[in-house]
């Protein structure tokens, strides 16, 4: 059965991503924004990552999902407006809305249309008394969200997959104030966060053996390339991940192989061999570090869930 879905447009143009590239380049050490490693190869990658071995992380979160699912219902309360900023395929939305008492409405919000929409209309057949209303648009900055047909008691917002470990911390404190807003006085915010463990189960997840995750990142050169007018050769970069201590976080970087001089919208940028250039973190929490994000964003941590074995936990957040 087909379903018709009102998709709200709002994806940045190549301008946008043009001038975010230019500015990581000019950087010192040289970056590229993370949030464009998912076009649909990129969101395709992704997917395959989680089904590693090595990648524990989707795993435990989904059972962590569907074990405390009434809990987290009877936290949050009924007929909630769930948005979910990054929303990619669906997998755990699907174990929230079958725990949720009465949802109302469902505003997934993502960069690639393809998994967007294809997603968005698998939930729309699976859950009928949801109202689906997808936004394409960059999740980092402020989004206009739909208006539901029936009204919503509260909103919530779904933060799944440690994806608020991929900013830095001026960069997670805005964006969980952002949060606050979308949420409102009544609303909460439900975030998945990987926890602090073994720094050789933290590397080896980043660096399967499979080597799909050293393809995701590569591809971000290979998106740039079609969407920039860039020359990146992808066999000249190498994927590099490693775990910082100091910092408790995982630091991906694309490493220049050899002298060489990228163009990227005319402009030359020349690497020497060696050279990494960052494209992602992923920081690893404890309750202290998510205590004092969400206090300096306005927010408070009402309620938690940790797995069996304290990898992985979820947090639900609401205004101070």
């Amino acid at each position: 059965m087909s379903v018709a879905l009102r998709l709200a447009d709002l994806h940045p143009s190549s301008d946008d991503i043009t001038g975010d590239v230019l500015r990581g380049l000019a950087g010192n050490p040289r970056q590229l924004p993370s949030k464009y490693f998912y076009d649909t190869r990129g969101s395709e990658l992704f997917e395959a990552i989680t089904r590693q071995p090595e990648y524990y992380l989707t795993r435990v979160e989904l059972d962590l999902l569907a074990e405390r699912g009434a809990d987290i219902a009877e936290a949050v309360g009924p007929r909630v407006h769930v948005v979910e900023p990054g929303s990619g395929s669906g997998r755990k939305t699907r174990l929230l809305l079958e725990a949720l008492h009465e949802p109302v409405a469902y505003t997934p919000i993502d960069l690639s249309r393809d998994i967007l929409t294809a997603s968005a209309a698998s939930l729309a057949r699976e859950f009928a008394q949801v109202e689906v209303l997808p936004v394409l648009a960059d999740f980092t900055r402020p989004v206009p969200l739909p208006r539901p047909t029936r009204r919503a008691r509260s909103a919530l917002v779904f933060f799944p997959g440690s994806t608020l470990g991929n900013f830095t911390r001026t960069e997670s404190v805005e964006l969980l104030t952002a949060m606050r807003a979308t949420m409102g006085p009544g609303g909460a915010a439900l975030i998945g966060l990987d926890l602090e463990k073994d720094p050789a189960l933290l590397e080896a997840a980043y660096n399967d053996a499979a080597g799909v995750t050293a393809k995701f990142t590569l591809n971000l050169l290979h998106r740039l390339n079609r969407d920039v007018g860039s020359d990146f050769d992808l066999s000249a970069f190498a994927h590099r991940a490693r775990y910082v201590a100091a910092e408790g976080r995982i630091v991906t970087t694309l490493e220049s192989l050899r002298e060489q001089v990228v163009t990227v919208a005319g402009r030359r940028f020349g690497f020497a061999a060696g050279e990494q250039m960052h494209v992602e973190q992923s920081q690893k929490y404890t309750d202290a570090r998510i205590a004092a994000l969400a206090d300096e964003a306005g927010l408070r941590v009402v309620d938690g869930w940790n797995d069996a074995r304290d990898w992985f936990g979820l947090r639900l957040l609401r205004p101070r």
